[in-house]
């Protein structure tokens, strides 16, 4: 292959997102001279406030404004090379009235919104895109719309008829899909028990949910669980940049508390939950290795 430089584009959905299952290959590619490309499909106005310096009613109003920044900070911090934003509203939890808002990516146009992811594949002309999978990782509409179009434009962008005043065409060689690290994140909640921490995700004991519920909702996360891991094809080696992706997690003070496993998790424990991404491949355009692929670029080099 010609010494072209290689290209990863990331399609997320809101500020910090970039960092859950490709922050350790934006950071390891990054420094490997990978051109990174992070699209990010809204500003994430609807999140959390968690910062202990700001009061909620004075910042709620600008939080998309927050939150950019703070993104950019991240992505200093792991080395992202370009940064684009489409510029949709946080459409919030299924259910709620903010996905009514008509500015909320729940609410767009999903053929223009990948007119405009579209328009960028063929301005960056990625080797790799990754995104969510069909549920967007755990249901969030906004996630869901980021896999619509990610897919979409993956397409589309090399397809002449498809929107002609986008840039010339381009072929990505692969797509991929984000997909949960069961394995070691078992493994670090048996290693957070056996120490006496308790899980990020472990239910609160006054909550109000019944046993019923909790056992439904353990079998359909096991259930999901393992349709997942037998989807997966590709896990990257990031151990060396799990510091990294911490530290950039931490610019995002609106959305992880000082309590969150960002802060409190133990520096083994880190390495063990960021020491490697996972990922679906879904499409390839190249030959691809048997077995668990090590490199998103895999058939690409």
């Amino acid at each position: 292959m010609s010494n072209r430089i290689l290209t990863l584009m990331a399609v997320h959905a809101h500020p910090d997102d970039e960092l859950i299952g490709t922050g350790g290959v934006l950071a390891r590619y990054s420094h490997e001279g990978v051109n990174t490309v992070l699209v990010t499909c809204t500003r994430g106005e609807v999140g959390e406030i968690h910062d202990p310096d700001l009061n909620e009613e004075e910042a709620r109003p600008r939080l998309g404004d927050i939150r950019i920044a703070e993104l950019n900070c991240a992505l200093e911090i792991i080395g992202v090379k370009h940064s684009e934003q489409l510029g949709y509203r946080d459409s919030g939890m299924i259910g709620t009235p903010d996905n009514e808002d008509p500015r909320c990516f729940n609410k767009a146009d999903l053929g223009e919104a990948t007119g405009k992811l579209v328009r960028l594949v063929r301005q960056y002309k990625p080797d790799v895109i990754t995104t969510y999978n069909e549920i967007g990782g755990y249901g969030h509409p906004d996630h869901i719309n980021a896999h619509r179009i990610a897919v979409a434009a993956f397409d589309a962008a090399a397809d002449p008829a498809q929107y002609p005043d986008a840039g010339e065409p381009h072929q990505a060689q692969k797509l991929y899909y984000t997909s949960w690290n069961f394995k070691r994140w078992q493994q670090m909640t048996e290693e957070m028990k056996a120490r006496g921490l308790k899980s990020p995700w472990e239910d609160d004991e006054d909550s109000d949910k019944t046993p019923e519920q909790r056992e439904k909702e353990q079998t359909e996360w096991m259930e999901r669980m393992q349709t997942e891991m037998a989807r997966q094809t590709t896990e990257v080696d990031t151990h060396e940049y799990a510091t990294l992706v911490r530290r950039a997690a931490r610019c995002h003070r609106t959305q992880f508390s000082q309590d969150s496993f960002f802060y409190t998790l133990p520096e083994d424990l880190n390495h063990l939950a960021f020491g490697a991404d996972t990922f679906a491949r879904i499409k390839s355009f190249v030959p691809v290795p048997e077995g668990t692929e090590t490199d998103l670029f895999a058939g690409i080099r």
